[in-house]
């Protein structure tokens, strides 16, 4: 399989790493790749990178970066008939689980050689494309604080954020929207609000997980109590695949969603990466607008046809 090979050294697996552009092209010649291309750099030039590897004769592209990296190559592999192959050097690297893509760098890379092109759903924001979710309220402060402290997160940098997250649930005021489904918007008051690209699982181990990649459909979380506690407990449940059924989430299937403000501007946390976007917000599912590289014998992102 013909590829390009997309790095972007600002990711936190990266950092520092000079020899990394020779070793995973090694790495994946290796493993039978034939590497067409590498473009190495940072998050400077990562749009325009991307777009040049959509536009060369090659089968797929592989990224090595974390959820944003991604998110920034399927916006340009969109349409263009090329798969997306994720490499797991993120923090969270909720697609690469999603696919079933091994965790461990060599094993990904050998389980990828041999993978197949399967078609998966995109999101879409506004005209910004998101592969896992797009997130408002504390979930996106959050972000916006992890980014501003990147380079130095360690384990005192992880407990830092932990502790601006609880602060954050008492602090950081509900977030008031009109969420419009199809029937005229309906005001609501959140501290957090969640649209999946195709719905959560749900069960022990499950953590942000999703069986089905391609049903078609947007999943849209509300949590409608504004006091700490509810949070704290629908978090706990989240963490142990438990949730559901919480009294205090709405959720809601739907192909499409607007998001209406008084503000001005909206903080949205697309798959990990922020922004800042004018509302209304636009949301849309866009079935199938994605080929991606799924190892074989997972069957998790299968098509309905094939299921």
């Amino acid at each position: 399989m013909k590829i390009a090979l997309v790095i972007n050294r600002s990711s936190g697996a990266l950092l520092g790493l000079t020899d990394a552009p020779r070793d995973l092209e090694r790495k994946l010649a290796d493993a039978g790749f034939d590497v067409g291309a590498v473009l190495d750099g940072d998050a400077s030039d990562l749009v325009a990178r991307a777009e040049h590897a959509a536009s060369l004769p090659v089968e797929a592209v592989i990224t090595a970066g974390g959820d944003g990296t991604i998110m920034t190559a399927a916006q340009a592999l969109a349409g263009a008939g090329k798969a997306l192959g994720p490499l797991p050097l993120g923090t969270m690297n909720l697609l690469a689980r999603d696919l079933g893509i091994p965790l461990d760098l060599d094993e990904a890379i050998v389980a990828l050689a041999s993978a197949e092109r399967i078609p998966i759903d995109l999101g879409e924001v506004n005209g910004h494309v998101f592969l896992c979710n797009s997130m408002l309220g504390v979930p996106a402060r959050l972000a916006e604080r992890r980014e501003r402290g990147r380079q130095n997160m360690g384990v005192t940098g992880w407990w830092r954020l932990v502790v601006a997250g609880l602060k954050g649930l008492y602090r950081y005021p509900p977030l008031r929207v009109g969420l419009d489904l199809g029937q005229g918007p309906v005001t609501f008051r959140s501290k957090a609000i969640v649209v999946a690209n195709n719905a959560y699982d749900e069960g022990f181990g499950h953590f942000l997980s999703r069986s089905r990649l391609d049903r078609g459909e947007l999943a849209l979380y509300v949590t409608r109590h504004l006091s700490a506690w509810p949070l704290i407990r629908i978090s706990a449940r989240v963490a142990i695949g438990n949730w559901r059924q919480d009294p205090d989430i709405e959720t809601f299937a739907v192909r499409e969603l607007t998001v209406t403000s008084r503000r001005k501007l909206l903080r949205v946390m697309n798959d990990g990466e922020t922004m800042l976007l004018k509302p209304p917000l636009l949301y849309r599912i866009r079935p199938k607008a994605l080929l991606a590289l799924r190892p074989h014998g997972e069957e998790s992102a299968a098509p309905e046809a094939a299921a």
